[in-house]
């Protein structure tokens, strides 16, 4: 498996965050934010081929991938998107283009309408948006936190595996899955896991869900039609929400839309970024 290295490292208010940029240095900036309990390893394929086009910034958010993972951290969503409003500044950007998915959407959402963050335009790609969400699974393991931090490491493995594997679509790569999983595990990894989960409150995006008729930034709104986590019909009221979007739902793929049909979400990215003057 080809490596994907996150030399940079940017120390903000939940910690270390790990980044890295690629693609045309003169391009225009796009950055993509990945969802829970992912990394921005899920945007390599399609971090890659916009970065013909485009100057890409991915990252880890704190708490995930290979960033910072620490004892009482703050890895909530309203951490997330001070952090996020924090790491454009110090990139320098003003109005890049963003690209955001599942948990990192209501990440971009939030810098946006209660941080001041600005875009040239923005994707969601199967974004927590809209209440209610969360899984029985989810919900289980978030009420329990403390309880779940204790299994066995060979059980927390098995159940984050099985987890991962989840999203619905043609399912994932062995050892795709083995990368995803990996942050995961360990002394550091484990409490993580159930931390972040622990963190993930509605309360956040319900903040901000009666804002989203005010957006007046071009939106573009992707789903996977198997979404198991998320039903594509919450896609669809997001699109009536949001003035103007478009809506551009992806066949045969699942919750993670960026290892299901990469090429299709790369096309329709690049058909959307293309357009935006």
């Amino acid at each position: 498996m080809s490596a994907w290295p996150l030399p940079e490292a940017f120390t903000g208010g939940s910690g270390t965050v790990r980044w890295n940029r690629l693609g045309a240095p003169d391009g225009r900036p796009l950055v993509l934010l990945h969802g829970t309990p992912f990394s921005s390893y899920v945007w390599r394929a399609v971090a890659r081929s916009l970065g013909r086009d485009h100057q890409v910034f991915v990252w880890d958010m704190p708490g995930y991938g290979v960033s910072e993972k620490s004892a009482g951290q703050d890895v909530s969503l309203a951490a997330q998107g001070r952090v996020f409003a924090e790491l454009l500044e110090h990139w320098g950007l003003e109005e890049p283009l963003v690209a955001a998915h599942d948990f990192g959407g209501a990440v971009a959402l939030r810098a946006h309408l209660l941080h001041g963050a600005r875009y040239g335009a923005l994707a969601l790609v199967d974004p927590v948006a809209l209440a209610p969400w969360g899984s029985p699974f989810f919900r289980l393991v978030r009420d329990h936190a403390e309880v779940f931090e204790q299994l066995p490491e060979a059980l927390h493995r098995a159940l984050v595996r099985e987890y991962v594997g989840s999203t619905g679509g043609p399912g994932l790569h062995p050892a795709v899955l083995d990368r995803l999983v990996e942050p995961w595990l360990g002394e550091t990894g484990q409490p993580a896991f159930y931390r972040q989960i622990a963190q993930a409150d509605q309360r956040y995006t319900d903040e901000i869900q009666d804002r989203y008729t005010g957006i007046d930034v071009p939106t573009l709104i992707c789903w996977g039609e198997d979404d198991a986590w998320i039903p594509v019909a919450k896609g669809r009221e997001l699109a009536g929400l949001v003035p103007g979007s478009r809506w551009e739902p992806i066949a045969h793929a699942g919750h993670l839309v960026q290892e299901d049909a990469p090429a299709e979400l790369t096309a329709a990215l690049l058909d959307f970024f293309r357009r935006v003057p």
